[in-house]
């Protein structure tokens, strides 16, 4: 998995009820596909391949938030992606148990991000 450190070292410091749900779905996500890596943006981790796929809304403390930039673009049927902007989507986890639920979406709904951005 593409692993990065200022990533590793922003989720150490991380004061959230959280923090858990969020590195589960930061887990999930760097292994749905070989493709993604990560950075920090806007002082939150963020997901890229081929520009940038999702970034995590760290101030959310009743569900970890992952906000899909172009989430409105990515091509299939995606009922977890929310929202009704031009562009972005959200994709909310409450529980580490929900994870677990929705877990195979959430990598499909990356792999199709890079799907898209390679052509496909």
């Amino acid at each position: 998995m593409n692993r990065n450190r200022q990533v590793e070292d922003w989720l150490a410091s991380y004061e959230n009820p959280m923090k858990d749900v969020v590195a589960a779905m930061r887990d999930a996500i760097l292994a749905a596909d070989p493709r993604v890596s990560e950075t920090i943006k806007w002082r939150a981790p963020t997901f890229v391949y081929k520009g940038n796929i999702a970034s995590f809304f760290p101030r959310s403390k009743k569900h970890a938030s992952l906000m899909f930039h172009r989430g409105a673009h990515i091509p299939g049927d995606f009922p977890n992606l929310e929202g009704d902007a031009k562009d972005g989507r959200s994709f909310k986890i409450a529980k580490l148990a929900e994870l677990e639920t929705k877990k195979d979406e959430l990598q499909a709904v990356v792999i199709a991000w890079c799907d898209m951005m390679d052509g496909g």
